[in-house]
């Protein structure tokens, strides 16, 4: 049970209006449970959900790139909650096969799954999670595939959902009951595989 409990409607006037600026259009689910969960801090949520709209619909990485870099990120954090949205909302469409999103969780960089540069991007978070920084090397990968921008919006990417996976975890917030199931142990306290 989350230890905090997501607002359930029916929702006062502001909060609909706000929610409703999270969904994206014509989606038939309820908002997510974090949207939720987020409104009890009305003003803490509209900051956030700027930056996080803004990441998903406003970026210069390729939709692909993003969703690798937000799936590895969750996993390694053991956020089974966004993994399993995005890998169920954004994965298909951004042409994620199953077998590279299993690998989010599972593999390591050297999966056969990825290409070159979906190698450089899983080195990279992995980077970042365990060292909080980015060797040489990690760097220079990143750089034969992105510009400057895309290098910065990257480590943005890669932070926020961080960011998202520390708050989900927090409240030990539940799946949404549509959301992909995470692959892997059973037990929510082993993380992705470390080794690369």
């Amino acid at each position: 049970m989350s230890r905090i409990a997501p607002l359930a409607p029916p929702y006062d006037a502001d909060v609909e209006k706000a929610l409703h600026k999270w969904m994206p259009p014509g989606v038939a689910h309820e908002p997510l449970a974090l949207f939720r969960v987020l409104h009890h801090h009305p003003e803490l949520a509209s900051r956030m959900r700027v930056l996080g709209a803004g990441l998903l619909a406003h970026g210069e990485l390729p939709a692909l790139d993003r969703e690798i870099v937000i799936a590895r990120v969750t996993a390694r954090c053991g956020c089974r909650y966004e993994w399993g949205v995005h890998a169920e909302a954004f994965g298909p469409l951004v042409g994620l096969t199953r077998e590279q999103l299993e690998a989010t969780v599972t593999g390591d960089s050297a999966h056969p799954a990825w290409s070159a540069r979906q190698r450089a991007l899983i080195h990279a978070v992995d980077e970042l999670h365990d060292t909080a920084t980015l060797s040489g090397q990690g760097w220079a990968e990143l750089a034969e595939h992105y510009s400057t921008g895309q290098l910065l919006e990257f480590l943005v990417l890669a932070g926020w959902y961080r960011t998202i996976a520390y708050v989900a975890n927090g409240v030990l917030l539940e799946n949404e009951p549509w959301a992909a199931p995470y692959p892997g142990p059973a037990d929510p306290t082993i993380r992705a595989n470390r080794s690369r």
